[in-house]
């Protein structure tokens, strides 16, 4: 699918990711209109060139303007779907009467949409089916995207030269896409990182010592690697930056909103405390449930994702949930 070239890119989501990617996308060049649900956050940006709200500090460029009106984003060339991914569906329903036919939309939202148990491109395809649709995930804090240091990324896209045309329009000497053709393995480990980076901070603020976090990291991308193999995705994509990369640098660092919560539970806090205050989305929350049932719907045994979901859900507490870890029978590694 030939496409004409990116001038004009639309974001939906001004969160912390959100205006990363704008700031990403204006560097690049693209004159970029960010899409915000929040009017104080429309008015920050383009009276004082900042988010205060979600990306303190950081000084936007000129290029980026914001609105909170869909209909402001008809005569962009490439969206950035940038909604959590449990609002993701609300927002494309909402962007779907002002987006044409063919309209490339990258799809940076990571989970599985509770109750469907669907894989964000399904949710653009039954939103806006006419759309052209790709994935961007791999290992990248919003701050520092936002700042301009050094970040590889995977975008995947089953049409190579529409996925050549979208890493040359939003590349810049410090954002770097690598392209990839499997969405659903690119999906899949961006969901799953998060509700593992969770049981990281479990560990870590449990005290279990750095063995244990290699131990789970690694254990933990081998449940990633089966339920993406299992959607259809490809075990090279996981094993590239949108997957075990991913995994590496949110399982790695408190600045990692997934990671933080856990860290809360793991010290003994509860859910609510964990959350208490926090503006931006830790999605792993929203979408251990689903990765729970979607696992068991596929028959993919993922223990971890399992024991992170029940203690999410008040069913079991943390030294019960990892004693049932510890405790499982011995088995080869692979």
């Amino acid at each position: 699918m030939k496409k004409g070239p990116i001038q004009k890119a639309g974001v939906i989501g001004a969160g912390a990711w959100g205006t990363a990617l704008a700031q990403v996308c204006a560097r690049a060049g693209l004159s970029v209109t960010l899409q915000a649900r929040e009017l104080e956050v429309v008015e920050d940006v383009n009276a004082n060139y900042e988010n205060h709200l979600f990306l303190p500090g950081v000084v936007l460029e000129s290029k980026i303007r914001a609105t909170h009106d869909f209909a402001d984003l008809a005569d962009v060339d490439l969206v950035l779907a940038v909604a959590p991914a449990q609002h993701l569906r609300s927002a494309l329903t909402a962007f779907a009467p002002h987006a044409r036919p063919g309209l490339p939309i990258l799809l940076c939202a990571k989970g599985v949409e509770q109750g469907t148990l669907k894989l964000m491109t399904q949710v653009l395809a039954e939103t806006i089916p006419g759309a052209a649709p790709a994935v961007l995930s791999g290992p990248s804090f919003a701050g520092e995207v936002a700042r301009g240091l050094p970040t590889a990324v995977t975008l995947a896209c089953p049409d190579d030269d529409l996925g050549w045309s979208l890493a040359e329009a939003i590349a810049t000497p410090t954002f770097r896409p690598y392209l990839a053709g499997d969405m659903i393995g690119a999906e899949a480990g961006g969901a799953v990182k998060n509700v593992l980076a969770i049981a990281c901070g479990i560990v870590e603020g449990r005290g279990l010592g750095r063995s244990a976090h290699a131990a789970l990291i690694t254990r933990g991308f081998s449940e990633l690697t089966k339920i993406a193999l299992a959607l259809g995705g490809e075990a090279q994509t996981v094993a590239g930056l949108c997957g075990l990369g991913d995994l590496v640098l949110t399982c790695s660092s408190p600045q990692s909103r997934n990671m933080s919560v856990g860290l809360a539970l793991g010290r003994g806090e509860t859910l609510e405390a964990a959350l208490s205050g926090k503006l931006s989305v830790a999605e792993g929350v929203a979408s251990a449930p689903a990765v729970r049932q979607l696992a068991a719907k596929l028959g993919v045994d993922m223990p971890i994702c399992q024991a992170t979901a029940a203690i999410l859900a008040g069913e079991v507490g943390v030294d019960e949930a990892i004693l049932g870890l510890l405790s499982r029978p011995l088995r080869e590694e692979t």
